[in-house]
């Protein structure tokens, strides 16, 4: 990717099939579930299955574990043997030095951290993070969901970010991106990436494809709108 790029994730993938041909859309990112008792939480065997496939056939797109307070084990277990992630992204009460931890544990991995934000205040303990994780990805708070909520953020919130994170700070939008959404937000906003999942389906974890080519060719048009 250039300098000016948009990275595009598109996470609660259930199915390889579809999975592959969204990698082959030409996204950077594949995001599937490991939250239980969510609407698209992937077993172990169809996540493997998923990630050994996009391993083979799209290497270069990375491949996202999204957990919630992962124990120990459960990490140690899902990182061996074939169909692993490349990223795990942390989507629950994981705090600064907990993120630490696992970069030190598990350095070949990386590690992105969300944080669910209520009010724009909330962007002041995004500092605490940073040097703790690869990444950051910012989501709409919902008090029924950790995600995947269709629920979108003020872009206006963002204007002045680059005031309380630092300059390299890598940081991903999640919540309620959709094509429609692109233009208004890339004026204002201006993500290294962007997250999207619940505006894209025909059902909770499969995706409307003709959705998902809407996204990324507004994606590739508004690029830029990148500040």
């Amino acid at each position: 990717m250039s300098d000016a790029a948009i990275a595009l994730k598109i996470c609660g993938l259930t199915d390889r099939s579809q999975a592959c041909s969204i990698a082959a859309m030409g996204v950077q990112a594949i995001g599937v579930i490991g939250v239980e008792n969510t609407p698209r939480f992937v077993e172990e065997p169809i996540r493997r299955a998923i990630f050994a496939a996009l391993e083979k056939l799209h290497p270069d797109v990375e491949r996202v574990w999204v957990v919630a307070d992962p124990s120990d084990d459960a990490l140690q277990s899902a990182l061996q043997g074939e169909g692993t992630p490349t990223i795990v992204q942390l989507h629950g009460s994981e705090t600064p030095e907990r993120c630490l931890q696992l970069k030190q544990q598990h350095p070949t991995v990386r590690w992105w951290k969300a944080l669910r934000l209520r009010t724009q205040h909330d962007l002041i303990g995004l500092s605490s993070f940073e040097a703790h994780s690869d990444a950051l990805l910012l989501d709409a708070w919902s008090p029924d969901q950790l995600g995947g909520t269709g629920h979108r953020l003020d872009p206006n919130w963002f204007t002045h970010l680059h005031e309380q994170i630092q300059a390299n700070t890598v940081w991903w939008l999640a919540g309620g991106i959709s094509a429609e959404w692109v233009s208004e937000l890339l004026r204002v906003a201006s993500p290294y990436g962007l997250d999207a999942s619940s505006r894209l389906e025909a059902q909770p974890g499969v995706k409307d494809l003709n959705k998902v080519r809407a996204l990324v060719q507004a994606v590739h048009d508004n690029e830029p709108l990148r500040q």
